[in-house]
């Protein structure tokens, strides 16, 4: 078994997530951290798909998401900058 370099993972990854997923870390990457109702209209990501989104971002290590209050507040990881800048390469 060979192995694959990160960038090649990286593009593994992208081409197996929802074109929704992009546009969530460039969202977050430019405004920041921010609530998952802040982050759907800023992203133009539906609520009940960002969901989904933001839960399989985070499972990747490309998001974290904290809890303040009431509020889940999402924001994107060093990898999830480093990842975004890869697949903008690219692509």
């Amino acid at each position: 078994m060979t192995g694959i370099s990160l960038v090649e993972y990286f593009q593994k990854v992208s081409e197996r997530l929802p074109g929704e997923a992009e546009r969530v870390l460039i969202a977050l990457m430019e405004q920041g951290s921010m609530n998952k109702e802040e982050l759907s209209l800023t992203a133009k990501v539906k609520r009940a798909v960002l969901d989904h989104v933001v839960m399989q971002l985070y499972a990747l290590g490309l998001v974290d998401v904290s809890t303040e209050g009431k509020s889940k507040i999402c924001s994107v990881t060093k990898l999830g900058g480093d990842f975004l800048t890869l697949i903008k390469k690219a692509s």
